[in-house]
């Protein structure tokens, strides 16, 4: 009787905190975070580090900043929900050598996220308690902020995009399409990271291709009885299904 019900309660496998949803949901609002965040970032903060403070006055622009950092935390919150339930659906058929890249460069990519965003509000929390910092602390403050996300980060994504990538071939988790698109932008990123403006939005809107793809191929297969990609269904503790 006790088994049974352990058996049955809510945490056993296949609950839905590990469904192909849950992921695609997590994938969708990193992307949406971190793309706005990058955005509002870009828009308001001079491109070079060595332009002077000046912008820092600016209490409008130091809002559109300290937003855009606030989002960061959250982000990363849903990034790590994302790599945890696709590490969940790959189960048995995960191969440790590429579990450990892609675990460890997306621990990497969050980590660099949160001291990249810590460094910048370092900044903006000078400027409204002291003044505006002196040239030197600015200079360094920019380009350790600029280096973290734009470039260490960035290659980091890239890495996860790669193994993503790969582990997706093998087990048919996404479109044909998508590991593709997926390769050429971990390339471009590895290659063009920190040279090329713009070039840090390729990622968070591939995992947001990735998420709906996952998405709508799991509501497809629910509302048309059809099965879903292999990579979307695992089985739940029950009984083996086959013909009668």
């Amino acid at each position: 009787m006790t088994e049974e019900a352990v058996v049955q309660g809510p945490l056993r496998a296949g609950s839905p905190l590990r469904t192909p949803r849950a992921a695609a949901v997590a994938g969708i609002i990193f992307s949406v975070l971190l793309i706005t965040a990058l955005v509002l970032l870009r828009v308001s903060v001079p491109a070079h580090p060595a332009v002077p403070g000046a912008w820092l006055t600016d209490s409008r622009r130091r809002a559109t900043v300290a937003i855009a950092l606030n989002l960061i935390p959250f982000a990363g919150i849903a990034f790590l929900w994302f790599v945890g339930v696709v590490r969940d659906r790959i189960g048995e058929r995960e191969d440790r050598f590429f579990a450990t890249v892609f675990l460890g460069s997306g621990l990497l990519f969050v980590g660099m996220l949160f001291v990249g965003a810590a460094v910048a509000g370092g900044l903006i929390a000078g400027q409204t308690q002291s003044g505006p910092p002196a040239g030197g602390i600015l200079a360094l403050g920019r380009h350790v902020t600029t280096l973290l996300l734009n470039v260490y980060a960035m290659r980091m994504a890239a890495v996860f995009t790669l193994t993503t990538v790969t582990i997706a071939r093998h087990t048919r988790i996404v479109a044909r399409w998508l590991t593709f698109a997926g390769l050429a932008i971990a390339l471009v990123l590895l290659i063009g990271a920190g040279t090329v403006a713009w070039i840090e939005l390729l990622f968070p809107a591939w995992i947001l291709a990735l998420s709906v793809d996952i998405l709508v191929s799991r509501s497809r297969a629910s509302a048309g009885g059809s099965p879903a990609r292999p990579g979307l269904t695992r089985p739940t503790g029950g009984a083996a299904t086959g013909p009668g």
